[in-house]
């Protein structure tokens, strides 16, 4: 049963105090993912590594945790009913994002997490010691450079790059019947008619993360059959 704030009388409470693991997991709640993640400790765990690498390193402007709950955890969390397959690239994840939340959610699938900052890839390595995750490998390279000995099914980017250049980068790494999502604030425009081939875009959805009152989209593409391998 969910005991989280949703469910409970929040009059009077004013500016109080709202706990970090709280807020997880009502949007845990709302996302309908308390299956996958319901009374799991361990993106609360990646949460305090991220705070405490970052006083340091600087690894995000986010600082409140609060709001490294909402901007980044249940952020990339919202993409998860959109992932195909079963081998997963996150390019440019910086910090881990979206990989590690999706990994934590989906330890049936493979995740590559691809990063050209060794100082991040340190942190993000140190981290899924912490959290035991064996189901995430780390590659330290630039996308140009990128030679998987696989590809993917699913290619993900959050803030690498616009749309033409993710696609022109990611398109050669992913499977036949692949897809690629470009996680977005506000609807990119701009960035859609700049792209030389629009039809490879099947969709562009607006993604509602809790309590976060910003907008939020994901552009699902294909790739298309003259990219394929090129």
């Amino acid at each position: 049963m969910h005991t989280g704030l949703y469910n409970r009388n929040r009059k009077g409470r004013g500016n109080s105090f709202v706990d970090p693991a709280e807020l997880l997991e009502d949007g845990i709640y709302e996302l309908e993912l308390e299956e996958r993640l319901g009374g799991d400790g361990l993106l609360m765990e990646y949460v305090t590594e991220l705070m405490n690498w970052n006083r340091v390193y600087n690894l995000t402007s986010v600082r409140k945790p609060t709001d490294i709950v909402t901007r980044h955890i249940l952020d990339s969390l919202t993409i998860l009913p959109y992932l195909h397959g079963e081998r997963i690239l996150d390019i440019g994840t910086g910090a881990g994002l979206p990989g590690i939340p999706l990994a934590v959610a989906c330890p049936e699938r493979e995740f590559v997490l691809l990063d050209s900052s060794s100082k991040k890839l340190r942190f993000v390595q140190q981290t899924l010691g912490i959290l035991k995750l064996d189901n995430v490998t780390l590659e330290d390279s630039r996308i140009e450079e990128f030679k998987p000995e696989a590809l993917f099914d699913t290619v993900i980017c959050r803030a690498f790059s616009d749309l033409p250049d993710f696609y022109r980068y990611a398109a050669r790494l992913c499977n036949e019947g692949g897809r690629l999502l470009a996680m977005k604030g506000v609807y990119p425009m701009t960035e859609v008619e700049c792209l030389d081939d629009k039809s490879v875009i099947d969709d562009v959805v607006s993604l509602k993360v809790p309590g976060l009152d910003a907008e939020r989209h994901l552009v699902v593409m294909h790739v298309a059959e003259s990219s394929q391998g090129s």
